[in-house]
């Protein structure tokens, strides 16, 4: 994932550091003292502009990134917020780089080439400084988009339903997910990946946070979350529900948000009615994640739709009206 591969977004006072140990260096090259402050300047303005492209550099093209991890990076900052700081940051790399070249110019032809030096130090440090809250925004932007998990190009079933009706207990008895588990809502803060080998392929489960049932504006960013990992990643969905209501909603808002999540999707949608060891519910397929019954025929259900995703999977990679690029003409 492209996330994993950006690099730390250092504060403005590491910039400084970085970059006027690079110019002492260049500076101690120079016999002439002059000459020596001219380089200076010359060298911590373009080592400062330098860094700076390296960070706008290190994030990628929101608009060329998959729909669900733009829509994670949406939720989580706002790609508009990220863009505004990035801008901030080209701002300071254009400008450092204009004003130590400007200085160094002038340095050549004065004689107060120290005063000039540190007229530019001082600016130069006054321009970064301005920036210090977006890069430290920045780099908590990078922290967290690289803990995203990575989802792979593969069959993938997305579980969802209310909080605490089962869904990370389900993910965690059919799949390598740990997801946490406990006794009150929201347990699980953002979405969990596991994998299952069946044969060679692999089958991605995605758990998803409960989701209420509210007005889309007033669902929190975890929710949010879930409803994206629904719309853009799910080759199935197991919708959970739990009869018993112990999860501390009744059926009746479980219902009216399952008929919700059916509007949004285009894909399989499996019902499956959680906790069958305390209630049974006949209208839908029944298991216990406590006692584990039901749970394989569940499961058996959700891979009877693996044919059908791979089908649609070639067909999409090879339109019928395009050739592959390898295959000649006939």
């Amino acid at each position: 994932m492209e996330f994993e591969r950006m690099p730390t977004v250092p504060t403005a006072d590491e910039i400084l550091d970085r970059s006027f140990r690079r110019a002492a260096k260049k500076m101690k090259e120079k016999l002439n003292k002059d000459r020596a402050n001219e380089e200076f300047v010359r060298a911590v303005g373009a080592a400062i502009h330098d860094r700076l492209v390296y960070v706008i550099r290190g994030f990628p093209e929101f608009e060329e990134i998959p729909q669900f991890y733009r829509e994670m990076v949406e939720i989580l900052y706002g790609i508009d917020a990220i863009k505004q700081s990035l801008g901030a940051v080209g701002w300071a790399a254009k400008h450092t780089k204009m004003v130590g070249h400007e200085i160094a110019v002038q340095s050549r032809k004065s004689s107060e080439t120290l005063v000039l030096r540190k007229r530019a130090v001082a600016r130069l440090a006054s321009m970064v400084h301005q920036i210090d809250k977006d890069l430290r925004f920045l780099n908590e932007v990078r922290n967290t988009l690289r803990k995203l998990p990575h989802i792979e190009d593969a069959f993938t079933i997305v579980i969802a339903g209310y909080p605490n009706v089962g869904k990370s207990s389900f993910i965690r008895l059919v799949s390598s997910a740990t997801p946490e588990i406990a006794s009150y809502p929201f347990t699980t803060k953002g979405v969990i990946v596991g994998m299952r080998m069946e044969g060679r392929n692999r089958i991605q489960f995605v758990d998803t946070p409960g989701i209420l049932d509210r007005p889309a504006d007033e669902r929190n960013p975890i929710e949010r979350q879930a409803l994206s990992a629904m719309i853009n990643v799910a080759s199935v969905i197991l919708f959970i529900l739990d009869p018993s209501e112990h999860c501390g909603y009744p059926m009746e808002v479980q219902l009216h948000l399952l008929a919700e999540v059916k509007e949004k999707v285009k894909v399989p949608l499996i019902i499956v009615a959680n906790k069958s060891d305390i209630t049974v519910q006949s209208e839908y397929l029944s298991m216990s994640t406590e006692t584990r019954d039901g749970v394989d025929v569940v499961l058996a259900q959700l891979l009877l739709h693996r044919k059908d995703w791979e089908e649609s999977h070639k067909a999409n990679e090879h339109p019928a009206d395009e050739k592959p690029e390898d295959c000649p003409s006939i």
